[in-house]
C-alpha cells in the first residue's frame, strides 16, 4: 500500500494540483465545464489522498475495509478522468483552454499507469496468500477466505477495465498509449492464459468427480466437492468472458480463448463471438464425432437393432393386448359401458407399448431416472396449460364411474338431444334426429342435468284429449278405454290411467297416461292421436278449439 500511496500522491497530486488554472476571462460553455471537471478530480484526488492517510494509521481489522473504499475513490477518479478527457478532446485545438487542459493531463496519464500496475500487483499477491491459507482453513472460515479471493479478482479486473478506459480516452486526446497498451495487452494475455488453464483442468476433474458422483449418488463428500467445482468453473469462466471483452477493445486476438468458451460453457451467446473460434469448435466437434462413430460404429449399429426389434416386438405386443381385453369386455357377464370398454382397451394397449419404449431405451444406454424426472415436470407444464382438458378428463372419469348414459341412448344435455354414438374421455358425441352431429365436452354434460330418456325399459305415454262441454262424458271416456284396450303395444301392467283432468276454458279435458316399452313409445304416441280423432268423429263427440263470445251492445239514440 505504500507504493501506491507515494506513487499516486507524490506524484499524480503534483501534476494535477500545482499545475496552472484554465484562463477565467472569456470562457465559453465547454470551458466552464472543462473546468468544473477540474475542480471534480481534484475533490476525488484531495478524498483519496485523505484516505489513504487514514489507512497508514489504521489496525489491520480496519485496513482492508478502508482499502477496499480506496480502490473504490481510484475508480471514481480514473472515471471523473475519462469524462474530463472527452470533454477536453471537444474544445477547438488551438484554443489556448485546451492546450492548457491537455497540458495538466499528459502529466497524469503515466504516473497513474505505474500507480495502477503496482496496485494489481498487490492484489495478485493477496489473492495467491488467500489462496495458500484454504487448505490450512476449514468450515466457515474456508468459505469467507474463498470469498475473499474472488472478491480481489474482481477487483483486479476492474482495474484491468479502468485501464483499457483510459487508453481509449488518451486516444481521444491524441496523447501516446502504444506504452500502456504493449503492457497491458501482455497482462491480459497473461492472465487470460491463466483462466483458460483453470478452466481446463476444471473440466476434466468435474468430469471425474461426476462419475464418481454418478456411481455412487449419496456421498455428501464427492457431492460437496461437484457443487464446488462448478461454483469455481462458472467463475472462472465468467472472468474469462471479462477479459475477452478487454482484448477485443484493445485489438488484440481472442480467437484461441473465445473458442475455449465455446468448448465448456453453455449460457454464453454465440454472437459474442468470432467466425475462427466458432470454426475451431465445429471442426473439433467434427472430429470428436467421427473418432466416436469409427470407435463405436458396431456397437452403436448392434444397440439400434435391439431398439428396433424390441420396438416391433412390443407393438405386437400392444395390439395382441387390446385384441384380448377387447374380447373379454365383449364376452363378460359384468355390464359395462361402451366408455368403459374403450378405455381399457385403449389404456392396455399403450402400457404395453410404453413399457416397451423404456426398456428399448434402457437397452440403447439412456438412463430412464433424468427421462422420467423430465417427463414429471413436463406433465406438470403441460397439465398446468390444459387445465379445461383436464376438466373434460375428470368429467369424463365421473360419467365412466357413475354411468349415467351410454352408447345408443337418447339423451337430453346442456341444450342438446339425440343418439349418444360415441364416448371418450373428452367429449361425448351425440347425433340428433334430423342427423346433425354434435360433439360436447364432458365438463359441460357432467356441470349439468342430464336427461337419459331411454334409461328406463319402460315409460308412461302423457296425452290429453279435450271435448265439448255439451258431449256425453261417459261416451268419451268408453271411447278412450277402448282405443287403449285395443292397442297391441300398451301393457297391462302398470295399468294405464284415463281420467277426467281439468275444466279448461272451452274443452273438459280428459288425461290419458297408458304405458308401453321405451322403445315403442312415438309409436303409441302417434296411434293414439290418430285413432282418438278418428273414433271421436265417428261417435259424434267434437274436439273443441279456443273460441271468444263477443257480444254487441247498442245505445238508443235520445
Amino acid at each position: 500500500m505504500k507504493t501506491l500511496t507515494n506513487i499516486l500522491l507524490g506524484l499524480i497530486l503534483t501534476g494535477l494540483l500545482s499545475s496552472p488554472a484554465l484562463a477565467q476571462s472569456e470562457q465559453t460553455e465547454d470551458t466552464r465545464d472543462v473546468q468544473a471537471l477540474f475542480g471534480t478530480l481534484d475533490k476525488d484526488i484531495t478524498a483519496l489522498r485523505s484516505l489513504m492517510a487514514e489507512i497508514a494509521g489504521s489496525k489491520s481489522l480496519d485496513r482492508e475495509v478502508m482499502v477496499y473504499r480506496q480502490d473504490e475513490r481510484v475508480f471514481r477518479l480514473l472515471e471523473d478522468y475519462d469524462v474530463l478527457a472527452t470533454k477536453v478532446s471537444g474544445l477547438p485545438e488551438d484554443s489556448p483552454e485546451r492546450q492548457t487542459a491537455s497540458a495538466r493531463l499528459t502529466g497524469f496519464g503515466p504516473k497513474l499507469d505505474t500507480a495502477l500496475f503496482k496496485r494489481i500487483d498487490e492484489i495478485k499477491q493477496q489473492v495467491n496468500e488467500q489462496k495458500a491459507k484454504l487448505n490450512e482453513l476449514g468450515g466457515v472460515t474456508q468459505v469467507t477466505a474463498q470469498a475473499h479471493a474472488r472478491g480481489l479478482e474482481s477487483i483486479r479486473i476492474h482495474y484491468y477495465q479502468a485501464l483499457v478506459n483510459h487508453i481509449e480516452s488518451r486516444d481521444v486526446m491524441g496523447f501516446s498509449s502504444k506504452q500502456l497498451h504493449d503492457e497491458l495487452s501482455a497482462r491480459l494475455y497473461i492472465y487470460s492464459e491463466t483462466l483458460a488453464g483453470r478452466i481446463e483442468i476444471t473440466a476434466s476433474t468435474r468430469s471425474n468427480v461426476q462419475a464418481r458422483l454418478a456411481n455412487d449418488p449419496g456421498n455428501a463428500d464427492i457431492g460437496s466437492a461437484m457443487k464446488n467445482l462448478d461454483a469455481s468453473h462458472e467463475t472462472n469462466l465468467q472472468r474469462l468472458g471479462d477479459i475477452l471483452v478487454l482484448l477485443d477493445r484493445l485489438g488484440l486476438d481472442s480467437a484461441e480463448y473465445q473458442t475455449i468458451l465455446l468448448r465448456h460453457s453453455s449460457n454464453i451467446s454465440v454472437n459474442f463471438f468470432s467466425s475462427d473460434a466458432l470454426l475451431v469448435v465445429l471442426q473439433d466437434s467434427w472430429a470428436a464425432l467421427k473418432s466416436a462413430i469409427s470407435t463405436n460404429a458396431a456397437d452403436l449399429i448392434f444397440r439400434i437393432l435391439i431398439f428396433i426389434v424390441m420396438l416391433l416386438i412390443f407393438r405386437f405386443l400392444s395390439r395382441l393386448t387390446r385384441r384380448v381385453v377387447r374380447s373379454a369386455t365383449q364376452r363378460s357377464t359384468v355390464q359395462m359401458s361402451e366408455l368403459l370398454s374403450h378405455i381399457l382397451v385403449s389404456t392396455s394397449g399403450g402400457t404395453v407399448m410404453a413399457l416397451g419404449i423404456l426398456m428399448a431405451l434402457s437397452q440403447v444406454g439412456i438412463s430412464l431416472a433424468p427421462m422420467l424426472a423430465g417427463l414429471g415436470v413436463a406433465g406438470f407444464i403441460v397439465g398446468f396449460a390444459l387445465q379445461d382438458s383436464l376438466g373434460n378428463f375428470a368429467a369424463g372419469a365421473m360419467i365412466l364411474i357413475y354411468r349415467p348414459f351410454d352408447v345408443d341412448d337418447f339423451v337430453e344435455v346442456t341444450g342438446a338431444s339425440g343418439l349418444v354414438k360415441k364416448m371418450n374421455l373428452s367429449s361425448t358425441t351425440i347425433v340428433t334426429f334430423d342427423n346433425q352431429t354434435l360433439v360436447v365436452p364432458n365438463s359441460k354434460i357432467w356441470g349439468d342435468v342430464i336427461k337419459n330418456v331411454t334409461a328406463q325399459t319402460e315409460r308412461r305415454v302423457d296425452l290429453e284429449f279435450g271435448i265439448g262441454y255439451g258431449d256425453d262424458i261417459d261416451l268419451a271416456e268408453r271411447v278412450l278405454h277402448e282405443i287403449v284396450a285395443d292397442h297391441e303395444k300398451i301393457l297391462s301392467e302398470p295399468k294405464p290411467i284415463i281420467k277426467l283432468h281439468t275444466l279448461g276454458d272451452s274443452s273438459v279435458n280428459f288425461a290419458v297416461r297408458p304405458w308401453t316399452k321405451t322403445e315403442n313409445y312415438w309409436t303409441v304416441y302417434w296411434d293414439l292421436m290418430r285413432e282418438v280423432k278418428v273414433r271421436f268423429d265417428r261417435e259424434g263427440i267434437s274436439i273443441p278449439f279456443p273460441q271468444r263470445d263477443v257480444h254487441l251492445y247498442t245505445e238508443a239514440e235520445k
